[in-house]
């Protein structure tokens, strides 16, 4: 049995460049550069993520997971999150006036 969260986060998720920036870089000892040359992307690709200006893509998850030894779907999980809550922060006010239906 499973206990229904029905409170909602009162926080925006944590942006997967803010974990890589945050966590993942000083973890590893890694800069822009030195992580854009492991996964083969740009460091402009990177710096953008890390700046939270750039989503993860599922190319980008797979390069990711590779090099750090975790999931894909951690990296899209993460930024799913982010998503979610910033479609539902833009349209909250049209999703409440809509009303739910029952099955008959």
């Amino acid at each position: 049995m499973s206990i229904a969260n029905t409170t909602g986060m009162k926080r925006r998720p944590t942006h997967p460049g803010e974990m890589l920036r945050e966590d993942f870089l000083p973890d590893y000892d890694l800069t822009v550069s030195s992580l854009a040359g492991a996964i083969g992307v740009s460091r402009q690709s990177v710096n953008e993520l890390l700046r939270e200006r750039r989503s993860v893509s599922p190319e980008m998850a797979l390069r990711l997971a590779r090099l750090f030894g975790n999931s894909p779907e951690f990296w899209l999980n993460a930024q799913r999150a982010v998503d979610l809550w910033d479609a539902a922060q833009a349209i909250e006010k049209d999703v409440a006036l809509i009303t739910p239906l029952s099955a008959v």
